[in-house]
């Protein structure tokens, strides 16, 4: 008989984020541990009914569920107020301060967990700090050139995320432009979904009237980032906020030259500057420029890169975050 106690982490979400890869990157380490399952649906792993989790919070198996959204603890909430009987772990993703809900909510758990001293110090609620961490194994450089049929140029910038006035797209667009304008052969890939209609619009503007639109593509959200990431030549996050910068971690470990911006989400833990990563002020576009620029000129890049994935594989792997995990949900 399996005597290993009950792990399950919820995903009730239509869309995969970047919750739902951090998910993904540590459930393969927990499985020694722990019988684990997903409560929802579009993230991997073994899923689990409604009627076999209710059954499985009124046994005497030990049960320890993970939520990361406000919509899935009230979910679970509700199985404990009918007497289900289970530890319950909750996780903050985002660096806003949380709403009156958010905190009520959080209040109601057994562990809140953070992720980066910014959420931790701020929450005025105790939880304890425990950073994402990256799936290496998954996320590696790749040398083989991967060219793209749709895209023209042989060289990519990449920016990945939602497409939106906070992750910094247009500032990264703008500082784009003459740099585009002087290598022919590079192409600018915004590679997310449009959150926005009329931000896309503005995007567009700014690129038809610079005459760059044969050098700029957007793409939507992939289940094959890796590949993109693995085939840019330089990566960038120009964010003005993040809850930890999950694309900026796995960018790296895949060996790539990120540019960041600086003191936004893990960025500034993650990257020390000009040795395996680039940082630049929120919004400053001519400093983008100038970082992009250089980049493009360097012949230190190989050695960024391999800096970058040693950074990962040394302080922010999945396996650490799963070891610590583990830790409060056995204690």
């Amino acid at each position: 008989m399996d005597e290993r106690p009950i792990l399950i982490h919820t995903h009730f979400h239509k869309r995969r984020t970047g919750v739902t890869r951090s998910i993904e990157n540590v459930l393969p380490y927990f499985t020694e541990s722990f019988k684990t399952y997903i409560y929802g649906y579009n993230v991997k792993g073994d899923v689990i009914s409604t009627f076999s989790l209710f059954k499985l919070i009124f046994s005497k198996k030990k049960i320890i569920i993970h939520c990361h959204r406000n919509n899935e603890m009230l979910r679970i909430l509700l199985f404990r107020f009918l007497g289900g009987k289970f530890k319950l772990i909750t996780s903050r993703h985002a660096e806003t301060f949380p709403s009156k809900m958010s905190l009520y909510l959080f209040k109601k758990c057994d562990v809140l967990v953070t992720l980066t001293e910014r959420i931790s110090n701020t929450i005025g609620i105790k939880n304890t700090l425990i950073p994402h961490g990256v799936d290496t194994n998954l996320f590696t450089p790749n040398k083989t050139i991967i060219n793209f049929d749709a895209i023209k140029q042989s060289k990519y910038i990449l920016s990945a995320g939602r497409i939106r006035k906070s992750k910094g797209q247009k500032v990264l667009l703008e500082a784009a432009i003459s740099i585009l304008k002087a290598h022919k052969e590079y192409a600018l890939l915004l590679v997310g979904k449009i959150d926005n209609t009329s931000f896309e619009q503005d995007l567009k503007k700014i690129i038809n009237d610079n005459k760059v639109e044969n050098q700029v593509y957007f793409i939507d959200e992939t289940s094959d980032i890796i590949s993109f990431y693995q085939a840019a030549e330089i990566i960038v996050v120009p964010s003005f906020s993040e809850g930890f910068s999950l694309v900026c971690a796995e960018a790296m470990s895949c060996e790539n030259v990120v540019v960041a911006t600086k003191d936004v989400g893990i960025h500034s833990k993650l990257i020390t500057n000009t040795k395996n990563g680039f940082l630049f002020q929120p919004g400053n576009i001519t400093e983008l420029t100038s970082v992009i620029s250089n980049i493009i000129t360097s012949n230190k890049n190989d050695t960024v890169g391999n800096s970058a994935r040693k950074e990962i594989i040394e302080n922010w792997n999945a396996k650490k975050e799963a070891d610590s995990l583990t830790n409060i949900y056995l204690n």
